[in-house]
This record gives structure tokens, sequence and C-alpha cells, in this order.
């Protein structure tokens, strides 16, 4: 489960750790991670955002966006999901937020995320050009 956060047109990205035996160390990517056994996405969704962020997330704060499938029996592993979510935020909630895990987090606009001027976590990247250009998708 990943959070796609706008604040303003902006994208809250988390800087992930530079540590080895994790998924793309020190890249950029999405809020989020794993359900918990019994879980729900939304649950896991709350959770994770309050855990990474302190951030509270009330009914309605949150709308499912896509989900990509990664097929990893090449590796003998199963099937995983990654489902993305949409959070929009306020410029003021940002004062609120403490970051718990990871880094650092920043703001990045959709040109800075589009120019490949950031390190992004490729999963992480492919569902923010969506987000980003959703507009032309439709068309």
């Amino acid at each position: 489960m990943a959070a796609i956060i706008t604040v303003d047109g902006a994208y809250l990205l988390q800087l992930r750790d530079s540590k080895r035996g994790i998924f793309f160390p020190a890249h950029w990517g999405c809020f989020g991670g794993a359900c918990d056994p019994g879980e729900s996405l939304e649950e896991t969704l709350t959770r994770e955002l309050r855990e990474e962020l302190r951030l509270e997330l009330g009914a309605g704060a949150f709308r499912y966006f896509t989900r990509f499938d990664f097929d990893l029996s090449f590796a003998g592993l199963e099937r995983i999901w990654r489902y993305f979510y949409e959070v929009a935020l306020k410029r003021p909630q940002l004062d609120d937020l403490h970051l718990q895990e990871g880094s650092e987090m920043r703001l990045f606009s959709a040109d800075e995320l589009l120019l490949n001027a950031v390190p992004l976590t490729p999963y992480d990247a492919f569902a923010l050009w969506f987000h980003i250009n959703q507009g032309r998708l439709r068309a």
C-alpha cells in the first residue's frame, strides 16, 4: 500500500533510508507499507501514515487510485500487489507532520518528478507519472 500525497499541486515524498537490505535505499518514494494480518487496505493506509508521519486521517480523507501487480514466481515467491491511494493535504497540515521513518520528507513539483531530476523508486515513479498525467490518459 502506498499514498500519493499531494499538497497544493506538489507531491510529498519520503527519502528512504540508506541501508542495506531494503528495496531502493536512498531513493525517494511514496509513504506506506505492508498490511498486517487481518488488516484492510484502508486500515493499513491509516496506520502507516500515522506511524510514518503522525498523520491522522478521517473518513473520506483518501481515495483509491490504482494497483500494480508483481508476479514474483520467477524467484519462487507469490504475487504481490501495490495499491496506491490519493491523499490531498492543505499546506497548513504540513506543520503537523513529523517524519518517523526514512531520512527526509520533501515536496516536489510535478515537473521535478517528470524530468527525472529525483531518484525515485521505480514502482512509485510509475504511479506518480500516471497521477500527474491522468488528464492526458483520459483524452
